[in-house]
């Protein structure tokens, strides 16, 4: 099970890191060829190069579709599993709550069975004069 787990994290953190080098490499502009000769190259190259980093508007419109969809899968992932463990915390907050009720409650408890059952220290004769 644990196993289990790990290789779905492992996808999964595969998955948002492909998808995060993929929009890095589209927003990026493609690095401008350099001519090392004097030669003008052929009109067919160079427009294959120049169109070789370029992307249709359809094609970043479902890439930003594939974005919008793998953000909206996490987020449900993520809202299912906050609403499957907020009774879980809750529970131990009130759990909490009444273990210090008892606390107060008991050491409210000692402190007055205390102050009863303590023997009384011996009285001393205190003059007159002290008192006033």
């Amino acid at each position: 099970m644990r196993g289990r787990r790990r290789r779905d994290e492992d996808e999964q953190s595969r998955a948002l890191y492909e998808l995060s080098a993929l929009v890095l490499n589209l927003i990026r502009s493609p690095p401008t060829p350099l001519a090392l000769s004097d030669d003008v190259p052929p009109a067919g190259a160079a427009s294959r190069r120049s169109r070789q980093g370029q992307i249709s508007p359809a094609g970043f419109a479902s890439l930003l579709l594939g974005i919008s969809l793998a953000l909206m899968l996490c987020g449900s992932v993520t809202f299912f599993i906050g609403f499957v463990l907020m009774p879980w915390v809750l529970g131990l907050v009130m759990l909490f709550f009444v273990a210090g009720i008892f606390s107060s409650i008991s050491v409210f408890g000692r402190s007055i069975l205390c102050y009863a059952t303590a023997p009384t220290p011996p009285r001393k004769d205190i003059p007159a004069w002290k008192l006033m």
